[in-house]
């Protein structure tokens, strides 16, 4: 059978083709991130005198509000929630999301409450305008549930980031948290925060080891999950392992504060920055 010609191609040339071009564009984003991850010319020196360690949920599903507020209320620490207000009320993924009350609840139990972009988007492909649009809206939906509240922390949706989209963000927010597994120490990057994952596959030893390295160079872990449950989703954790944690964290004596706390511990200056109306 003859092959019907695609440009300078044939038709069976096409899957291929495909390939090839999956291949492309997972190199480019690879490399897109590495720098981003890479280019740290505005980090600072760590000034904290002692190891620091924070609690930070993403999205956020409903019982990361109950159950893992619950757990941080046992062990008399404060975590911090990463909102995105577009998923308020809605059940996504098979989880239920959290809703404004219990938006209402957390910030006045004393955890802070962070941007995670209103429609959870992905930030390398969108353009500035749609980002800055996007912050508007999540910026007005958590003043209407919470007042006169100030969002100063950010968590990347899904870790994505680019450089250009790394400076714009950090315009708004000074502390900025990827999912790049570190430790935050000596020179911190504060727009692109190291973190380590307590999501449901997490490796034990190596939350043992950021501890380890964290008290020996007074750097700053960062964990990081969704849902707290006792059948987790795969980006969630249970309760008893995230309490174990907790319990492990408070053993060594290390100090648990919310990202915007423990990052003004860390930071060399604390200028204040624009907000996203200026």
């Amino acid at each position: 059978m003859p092959k019907l010609p695609v440009g300078d191609a044939t038709i069976t040339d096409i899957p291929m083709m495909r390939t090839g071009n999956a291949v492309v564009t997972w190199a480019a984003t690879a490399f897109r991130e590495r720098l981003a991850r890479n280019w740290t010319f505005q980090a600072v020196r760590n000034r904290a005198t002692a190891p620091l360690v924070s609690f930070t949920f993403d999205d956020f599903p409903r019982s990361a509000a109950t159950a893992g507020a619950q757990v941080l209320q046992d062990f008399g620490v404060k975590g911090s929630y990463f909102v995105s207000g577009g998923r308020a009320g809605r059940h996504i993924d098979g989880l239920d999301q959290f809703v404004e009350d219990d938006l209402v609840r957390i910030a006045e139990a004393g955890h802070e409450i962070g941007c995670h972009t209103f429609g959870h988007i992905a930030l390398p492909g969108s353009s500035p305008m749609a980002i800055r649009d996007d912050l508007l809206r999540n910026a007005e939906f958590v003043r209407r549930v919470l007042g006169d509240y100030t969002m100063s922390s950010f968590a990347y949706p899904y870790g994505h980031v680019s450089l250009s989209k790394k400076t714009l963000i950090g315009r708004f927010f000074p502390n900025c948290r990827g999912i790049w597994f570190g430790v935050n120490k000596h020179r911190v990057d504060c727009r692109q925060l190291r973190a380590v994952s307590l999501e449901r596959s997490f490796d034990p030893e190596k939350v043992s080891a950021a501890l380890d390295e964290a008290q020996a160079s007074n750097g700053w872990v960062i964990f990081f999950t969704h849902d707290i449950s006792d059948h987790p989703s795969p980006y969630g954790c249970e309760p008893v392992r995230l309490a174990k944690i907790l319990n492990d964290v408070l053993d060594r004596g290390i100090e648990i504060l919310t990202a915007k706390d423990a990052a003004e511990r860390i930071r060399e200056t604390r200028a204040a920055k624009p907000t996203i109306s200026d």
